[in-house]
């Protein structure tokens, strides 16, 4: 096991930067030993020998001027175990640190803006020179094990333009502070890429970046070849989904799927399937992703949430989500919890509500279906004053951190006011990155509240309901209740899977009553009485209906 020295030099006491670069040091195997703060060059020297160090670090955070002349005379002083193979490291001020890096005598100079992900790996041996793709794995699977126990964190991106988006790209990544880029891409992208004659030209650039060809794709890839080469990932589209889905491969990488069961069809207007045929066409795209080995999450729960459906209907959603996953042969499965989605949720029924999510899906993990957990700010939630979003974002992760995710999805702060910029999305993950520090130094054990679980295994019992009104709708059938897709279009037309947005729908009757209640939990009540009703009550009359019209 090799072995680190560490210690805060001369008079300076400054030692938490230590103490956090030695955490991760522990984490990729190494054995450390820490001096302390205020130590001379003569006891780091001595401990460096009697320890038989790999590896020396020193700090010192004080006047530039002073550490100058200290550390110069602490490099004097160990060259000859820097000739006898030891390796040194430097960790200061900006200004100091740019004066340290003229000396020429340190492996590594740190300042304190480096990623995690960076530190990991010079430590983990995968680079020894400048900064480089070899440092910064190329699969999700990879950079979760990478970053452990911080979270990868990922942010959409796409501007109106392509030039404006390669440039945005290349900023980002060039900055170092974000390892997915999920692109956004037009609506005519999404669902008219194959076919030019549909796609409508005053519409070119309506919601995302207008791509149009796989030499786009391949230009976009490119931009992000910089910085931390972040990974590059895009949604499924709403037509031609197969189609689509080998193209992102064959041109951006694309890091992992994103499959819906019940949407972006004419249920919610973003499509042109019906909703059974677009469940079986997202289903035969997601067999497609798990015989290609690809990660896949199904983007579809908080959808559910966010047409203000009862807290339950969401849970019994991230079910038949991981359900048809793991049925279909997707081995990697990313789990997406969106927050505050309805808006008007306490965080303690929002995160009972994830709670139950994650512990209604564990059972369904085994040796080929590994569950990765991914959280996201919502997207209605935030204010459209921006010094209150970024005070948003900031909390709502910090919250989000009790479920000590893979993967956080970073929803910007500037969402409710304009799409985000390259700034936009570089100043996101500075404020995102602290409330993850801050969580992982010492965050209370927020899933031990007694209120979150009761409501946890409230929704746990009342989703078990939800899910058996399902099964009941497939008696006499022999196929899966779970994973027939002409099952699960019943499960919408009789109401069982409803949401109060989707009145006038012909898919779904939108006919379910919701509110917040005091607990701040969103549940469904009576439409006249308002009194509130489980799930028993508000199913078994659409299953006696449902049998009468049969």
């Amino acid at each position: 096991m090799k072995t680190i020295v560490a210690a805060a030099l001369g008079e300076c006491v400054h030692v938490a930067g230590i103490m956090n670069f030695l955490r991760l040091a522990e984490q990729s195997g190494w054995r450390t030993v820490f001096l302390g703060p205020a130590v001379s060059i003569e006891q780091v020297l001595k401990s460096a020998r009697e320890e038989n160090a790999d590896v020396v670090g020193i700090s010192y955070r004080l006047t530039p001027e002073t550490g100058e002349r200290l550390v110069s005379e602490f490099a004097e002083a160990a060259d000859d175990l820097r000739n006898a193979g030891v390796r040194f490291l430097f960790a200061g001020t900006p200004p100091l640190a740019q004066r340290i890096r003229q000396i020429g005598f340190f492996d590594r100079v740190y300042e304190g803006g480096e990623s995690p992900e960076s530190i990991l790996a010079y430590l983990q041996g995968k680079v020894t020179g400048p900064e480089s793709e070899a440092m910064f794995p190329q699969t999700v699977v990879e950079r979760i094990r990478l970053k452990a126990p911080f979270p990868i964190l990922r942010h959409h991106f796409g501007l109106p333009t392509i030039p404006d988006t390669l440039a945005g790209i290349k900023e980002i990544a060039e900055a170092g502070v974000l390892d997915v880029i999920s692109l956004g891409i037009d609506q005519d992208a999404q669902e008219n890429f194959f076919h030019p004659e549909r796609q409508n030209p005053r519409q070119t650039g309506a919601g995302g970046v207008p791509v149009r060809s796989a030499e786009d794709y391949r230009a976009l890839y490119q931009a992000s070849r910089y910085g931390n080469f972040p990974l590059l990932r895009v949604y499924s589209g709403t037509d031609d989904f197969i189609r689509l889905a080998e193209m992102y491969q064959e041109t951006i990488h694309n890091a992992w799927g994103a499959v819906p069961l019940y949407w972006f069809n004419q249920l919610d207007g973003r499509g042109p399937w019906d909703l059974q045929g677009s469940i079986e066409q997202h289903q035969q795209l997601i067999r497609w992703y798990g015989e290609h080995g690809i990660p896949l999450e199904l983007n579809e729960p908080h959808h559910w949430g966010m047409r203000d459906a009862p807290d339950v209907v969401s849970v019994v959603s991230a079910y038949l989500s991981a359900y048809n996953a793991r049925t279909l042969g997707v081995r990697d499965y990313i789990a997406q919890m969106m927050f505050n989605s309805p808006p008007g949720l306490s965080d303690v029924m929002d995160l009972a509500k994830m709670a139950a999510i994650l512990e209604i899906i564990e059972p369904l993990t085994g040796p080929d279906f590994t569950i990765w957990r991914q959280v996201r700010t919502g997207l209605l939630s935030y204010p459209l004053d921006l010094d209150a979003a970024r005070s948003h974002l900031a909390t709502s992760v910090y919250i989000q951190m009790a479920l000590q995710p893979h993967i956080v999805h970073i929803v910007g702060h500037t969402e409710a006011q304009h799409a985000a910029t390259g700034k936009d999305v570089i100043e996101a993950c500075v404020i995102v990155r602290k409330s993850i520090e801050r969580a992982l130094y010492g965050q209370p054990a927020m899933l031990l509240d007694e209120r979150l679980k009761e409501r946890k295994n409230e929704l746990i019992r009342e989703a078990s309901v939800t899910l058996e009104a399902i099964r009941r709708l497939a008696q006499g059938s022999d196929t899966d209740p779970f994973t027939d897709a002409g099952n699960l279009t019943r499960a919408a037309a009789c109401g069982i899977m409803d949401a109060p947005h989707l009145r006038g729908s012909r898919f779904a009757p939108g006919n379910v009553h919701t509110i917040i209640d005091a607990r701040g939990a969103c549940v469904a009540v009576d439409p006249v009485t308002h009194a509130l009703l489980d799930e028993k009550q508000r199913i078994e009359p659409l299953l006696q209906q449902f049998r009468h019209k049969k």
